[in-house]
């Protein structure tokens, strides 16, 4: 009775899906994965107030999101691994005074008005403000960057908690692809033992020369199975004289 051929998993023709919120950069792991892996990857930039949705409706197997530099609570549906840091920067219209400092202390701010992204509904937007003098505006440098403008300074600032990227997925994913890509946004290499991809290669065994056989030991050669000739009966004895010989 013939049984049908095995069918591919749901993950063999569907590509890895990832999300990013503004400010992320993920050209370098996403090179990387095609260097390495067949399969394809769709990468898309998501707002921060969606991103989280987006990963448990499973519209993403995974996400790079933005997370308060200290007193980040991991959902319990989630893992989490925080990267880097993301420097603050305070924008402010290009003839603002701050335009004379290269860096300025949050202690140097204050009695200023600042904006709220959120509340202007977003980074753009806040920006845009900023540039009309009606405040100064806090958010990440990358994001800055990202939305940057001509009539807009933007300057570090120190002295205040920034805020970090994470990565994170779904603790009930099955998907080892997703453990391949956030091996690489590790900085793990293609033959680390760490790395999914390289478990599942067979392990390449050195093949072993066995020694060359003693001659007259081949199974059914000369002398084979022959048992070791005996010597004649007495042979080494000195002989036992005969009576009477030897004497005078």
């Amino acid at each position: 009775m013939s049984q049908a051929p095995p069918q591919p998993s749901s993950t063999a023709h569907s590509p890895l899906k990832i999300a990013y919120v503004p400010g992320v950069t993920p050209g370098k792991w996403i090179s990387r994965w095609n260097e390495r892996r067949g399969r394809a990857l769709d990468a898309a930039q998501v707002e921060e107030d969606r991103i989280l949705a987006v990963l448990r409706s499973r519209e993403a197997d995974l996400v790079f999101l933005r997370i308060p530099e200290e007193g980040f609570e991991r959902p319990a549906d989630l893992h989490a691994i925080p990267l880097y840091r993301e420097q603050p920067v305070v924008a402010a219209p290009k003839d603002h005074p701050l335009a004379a400092f290269d860096e300025v202390h949050l202690a140097d701010l204050s009695g200023e008005s600042f904006l709220d992204a959120v509340e202007l509904g977003s980074p753009a937007m806040a920006l845009e403000v900023a540039a009309s003098g009606a405040g100064l505006l806090i958010l990440p440098m990358s994001v800055a960057r990202l939305h940057s403008r001509r009539d807009v300074i933007t300057r570090p600032v120190q002295g205040m908690e920034g805020s970090r990227i994470a990565v994170a997925w779904l603790q009930e994913t099955e998907d080892q692809d997703v453990d391949e890509f956030i091996g690489i946004v590790r900085g793990r290499t293609a033959n680390s033992s760490r790395q999914p991809s390289s478990r599942q290669e067979p392990a390449k065994k050195k093949a072993r020369k066995a020694p060359a056989p003693a001659a007259g030991s081949k199974a059914g050669g000369k002398g084979a199975g022959r048992p070791a000739r005996q010597g004649k009966p007495g042979a080494g004895r000195t002989p036992r004289r005969k009576p009477g010989k030897g004497r005078a």
